[in-house]
């Protein structure tokens, strides 16, 4: 870009942190999404996977990155795996694994995980991975050095 007074300027963007997350609520979008569930809240895992008392617990909300065709599937199932419906929120069961991109990552007292991303997007729906092999937040924990 360019600026009256500066000349030239530059705007360096770095490669995101990623994780990979168990969408575990759905509400639906707005506009052309309205009639879908597009807007998602991601969880990890408390515990390692040896833990048998480990939780999925949320971190982050994410509404893009995903193609129309993506979003009509997970629409369907969201739809065919909701538990419990909060106003305008579903809870799902957790079947799916989401890769998550994030530009930043801090301490939170606010959130229950105890961790704030900045920018969360869906970087791929990942088919290949099993929900008990989703990251834990450990390795969020491990992003925050």
């Amino acid at each position: 870009g360019r600026t009256k007074d500066m000349g030239t300027w530059w705007k360096w963007k770095v490669d995101p942190f990623s994780v990979d997350a168990v969408l575990i609520y759905a509400q639906r979008g707005h506009g052309r999404r309205a009639s879908l569930y597009s807007d998602y809240t991601f969880a990890v895992w408390d515990g390692p996977p040896e833990s048998s008392e480990r939780t999925l617990v949320p971190f982050a909300k994410a509404y893009s990155g995903l193609t129309d065709e993506e979003m009509r599937k997970v629409d369907t199932i969201v739809r065919r795996t909701t538990v419990e419906k909060f106003g305008p929120v579903r809870s799902v069961e957790p079947t799916l694994v989401f890769e998550l991109g994030f530009e930043g990552i801090a301490l939170s007292k606010r959130h229950k995980s105890g961790v704030a991303v900045r920018f969360p997007r869906m970087l791929r729906w990942r088919h290949d991975k099993p929900v008990a092999e989703a990251d834990t937040l450990d390795i969020l924990q491990n992003l925050l050095a």
